[in-house]
């Protein structure tokens, strides 16, 4: 039987031309705050990995593991932090066993501490969006665009490499130093 995970990343590789590479991390983890604040260390892990900028997707990947902590927690049901690459765009994915409770972007109170998430979600994201899986879960995803074309991104002189956001060091992949930001 077919995953979510499978037929998603079967769609990914059919939409991906044959010289591109598909980077993909998958990780299980517990409803609670602990499992929550893993799941955004991981993704910084992964996403230095990889040599992409850590924001805004570590902030998405935050903001969506603290709501499936917090608002899809079932008693014995972990969440899934699922991160995709595929040619220019970033894929999070946060997989919850909670799939009637769906996510809407909410109007907190001024002085409200909490009920913000989906709205920074939605002012990092390219896309975000709910999908339904095999029940019981659901799927909130978010994708980021990664081409040079789209916010700051650029690419390695040594390698065309895309990352946004320079930061001093060398390139992960060909060891040349990386662009330093221009001074205003």
């Amino acid at each position: 039987m077919a995953t979510l995970g499978d037929v998603i990343q079967k769609s990914a590789a059919s939409e991906a031309s044959p010289d591109q590479h598909i980077r993909s991390f998958s990780v299980q983890l517990s409803p609670t705050s602990r499992g929550a604040r893993l799941a955004r260390l991981l993704a910084t892990e992964q996403l230095h990995s990889w040599g992409l900028a850590l924001d805004p997707a570590r902030q998405i990947v935050a903001e969506l593991a603290a709501n499936a902590a917090t608002h899809s927690r079932v008693p014995g049901r972990d969440f899934r932090l699922t991160l995709y690459v595929v040619a220019d765009t970033l894929r999070i994915e946060m997989t919850d066993t909670c799939g009637e409770r769906i996510p809407r972007i909410q109007s907190p109170a001024s002085d409200a501490e909490s009920g913000r998430g989906l709205v920074l979600v939605e002012a990092l994201a390219d896309r975000w969006g709910v999908a339904q899986g095999p029940r019981p879960r659901k799927v909130v995803w978010a994708e980021l665009n990664l081409s040079p074309e789209h916010g700051n991104a650029q690419t390695c002189d040594g390698c065309d490499r895309a990352f946004r956001a320079p930061r001093p060091g060398r390139c992960r992949d060909c060891r040349n130093p990386r662009p330093e930001r221009p001074r205003s």
